[in-house]
């Protein structure tokens, strides 16, 4: 890894994200994402791919192909239906922690579980980091984590660091990334793991961000060599974090 730029907390308002959308999808981007094919030119670290977005009740995303990707998805509002060409399937929902690992390629779909008379959106984010090792067999995994969610802690959903072998909800296949989930009440707090790179996504409600402020829904920091900030919550809260011991050469 080249060495490390300063000390940078770039905050990255909302508003200022790409914002694509047709019929069926609203789809807020903090990397470009829609078109764009060359991802590692814009990636943070090692995170490609950040996507908030709102799908239609019996709306989604038909069957399309990965390759060499493993992808996060975390559920805000409603559900996902998976499906894929591995033979593995799910209905993912709110405190549900989901991986799909592309590896030599698999052919999936998502969509909103709700039918179009149910009137349910689905409210989700995906995320997308390389694997560390190109070429592995493709693999998927689920599961339920909403107990862990409770305790106005920083809880580690999904890493391929080294340390969290033993405490982390599922494993990506990055070992120089974690993700980690905060659900906050008011006035409680979290402390921002120190790495070289960080990004720091309030999914929901708003926060007080040292050294930059309040942040508000779809707000987001980009840290570089640096970490440590105390986040504490305005109002009931979540926050999305990544943490990672790496980036593009």
């Amino acid at each position: 890894m080249p060495g490390l730029p300063r000390r940078l907390q770039q905050v990255v308002p909302g508003p200022e994200r790409g914002h694509w959308w047709n019929e069926w999808l609203d789809s807020k981007q903090s990397f470009p994402a829609t078109g764009n094919f060359d991802l590692v030119a814009n990636a943070h670290g090692v995170l490609m791919i950040h996507n908030e977005d709102v799908v239609d009740p019996g709306e989604g995303f038909d069957t399309h192909q990965h390759r060499d990707m493993e992808i996060v998805t975390w559920v805000l509002e409603g559900t996902v239906v998976h499906q894929d060409s591995a033979g593995h399937s799910g209905l993912i929902h709110p405190g549900m922690a989901q991986r799909m690992s592309a590896g030599t390629g698999i052919l999936h779909s998502e969509r909103n579980g709700a039918g179009r008379a149910e009137r349910e959106r689905l409210h989700v984010v995906q995320m997308w980091v390389p694997p560390h090792e190109p070429g592995v067999t493709p693999g998927y995994q689920e599961l339920d984590i909403a107990a862990e969610l409770t305790g106005n802690s920083l809880f580690t959903v999904a890493s391929g660091l080294p340390r969290d072998r033993d405490r982390t909800a599922i494993t990506i296949g990055n070992k120089y990334a974690a993700f980690h989930v905060a659900r906050l009440e008011p006035g409680h707090s979290v402390l921002i793991p120190d790495a070289p790179f960080g990004h720091v996504f309030v999914a929901r409600g708003s926060v007080e961000f040292e050294g930059s402020g309040v942040l508000t829904q779809g707000d987001a920091v980009r840290l570089t060599a640096t970490g440590g900030h105390r986040v504490t919550a305005v109002e009931p809260s979540e926050l999305l974090v990544w943490e990672m011991h790496a980036r593009f050469a």
